[in-house]
């Protein structure tokens, strides 16, 4: 069980109909209202991020957000970042938030996943080919679905993708 003082857990993700999410560092499609949802939901929050997530933002620390970044190699330079080497550290930054986001990678996920308490999942309606990064299977029956929102492709999204909210029961 959770202490009080550690905050509420979220995972942000979008994933294809087999759970990649990414190849070649990179995420597996453009969706630009998926970008512009996870910006609703994090800002103002901390989010907490890998290397290779942080390597692959296009501008750097994600801004008005605090960035965490979880590394073996704390004598890279993050900007604008918290480095740490643990999940657990990461967590002693943000005592006082009332949200931390995972946000990747695929590492992260999987040595979070069973700390978080909700999801935020963006399920894209298609499986990529040579997709080499996956979220660890979830077992639904442990979680509430909250909100859905589906989505139909269209000239700016490629793929039918819905919106999934979560809680853990």
């Amino acid at each position: 069980m959770k202490k009080n003082s550690n905050p509420s857990i979220a995972i942000i993700v979008a994933l294809d109909q087999q759970n990649a999410i990414g190849r070649n560092g990179d995420l597996l499609c453009h969706l630009p209202c998926d970008l512009k949802h996870f910006k609703q939901i994090t800002s103002g929050h901390t989010v907490i991020m890998g290397r290779s997530t942080f390597e692959s933002l296009p501008k750097g620390a994600l801004p008005n957000r605090t960035n965490i970044v979880v590394t073996s190699d704390v004598a890279e330079n993050y900007p604008g970042c918290i480095v740490v080497r643990s999940v657990e550290e990461a967590l002693s930054h943000c005592n006082k938030q009332e949200k931390a986001f995972i946000i990747g990678g695929g590492q992260l996920y999987r040595s979070t996943l069973h700390l978080a308490d909700q999801l935020y999942l963006t399920r894209i309606h298609h499986t990529f080919e040579n997709s080499d990064t996956y979220f660890p299977d979830i077992n639904l029956s442990e979680w509430r679905l909250t909100g859905k929102e589906t989505h139909k492709a269209d000239e700016r999204h490629r793929f039918d993708y819905t919106f999934c909210s979560y809680i853990k029961k």
